[in-house]
């Protein structure tokens, strides 16, 4: 599953968007204004550290009960850098939500269950708090209100998707078949 950032200024296209931040009529309803144009929609995005730092636990999450998974054999798999995922793992097993196993068929596994750790956990150890803007900052209360509005539906989708939901994941094009034979 590839993951990118939203970035929505006039002018762009929107025909890639590989990353969907979920239902909300509200986060739709932003997302038609700057499709439109009708808003100078700024920067809103996940750097690398989240997107490789989901990309491990959804690897642990498929294999979990299966034993340890190198990092290894998640960088050769996904085309990333083993020394980058190193970096990553370390806050990840610091939260508790990896446990390192040693030797020589060594790796990582996750600490809980893959239905109990959520996407926005995974997010926040590694990008810290999810936030489109500061809007402390902000005098005009509806401003405000919107930056919270924002936050708000982007935590929601993120605290409501289980790594278990990520793996599990079946896209419109992707439902179940059936093989009949004749």
């Amino acid at each position: 599953m590839k993951m990118s950032s939203f970035y929505a200024p006039k002018g762009k296209s929107y025909d890639n968007i590989d990353w969907v931040w979920g239902y909300s009529p509200f986060f739709w309803k932003c997302l038609n204004m700057c499709r439109r144009q009708e808003s100078g929609c700024s920067l809103l995005k996940i750097s690398t550290k989240g997107r490789y730092g989901l990309t491990i636990m959804m690897e642990l999450a498929a294999n979990f009960g299966e034993g340890p998974t190198s990092l290894k054999s998640i960088a050769e798999k996904n085309g990333l850098s083993e020394h980058y995922l190193e970096q990553l793992i370390a806050p990840l097993r610091n939260a508790g939500l990896v446990k390192s196993v040693r030797g020589a068929y060594g790796g990582y596994v996750l600490s809980k269950s893959p239905d109990e750790v959520t996407s926005g956990d995974v997010i926040r150890i590694l990008e810290g708090p999810i936030s489109p803007v500061d809007f402390t900052e902000e005098d005009d209360p509806a401003k405000r209100d919107l930056w919270l509005r924002i936050r708000d539906s982007i935590a929601e989708v993120l605290d409501s998707t289980s790594l278990s939901d990520l793996i599990n994941y079946k896209g419109e094009n992707e439902a179940d078949s059936y093989m009949f034979y004749i």
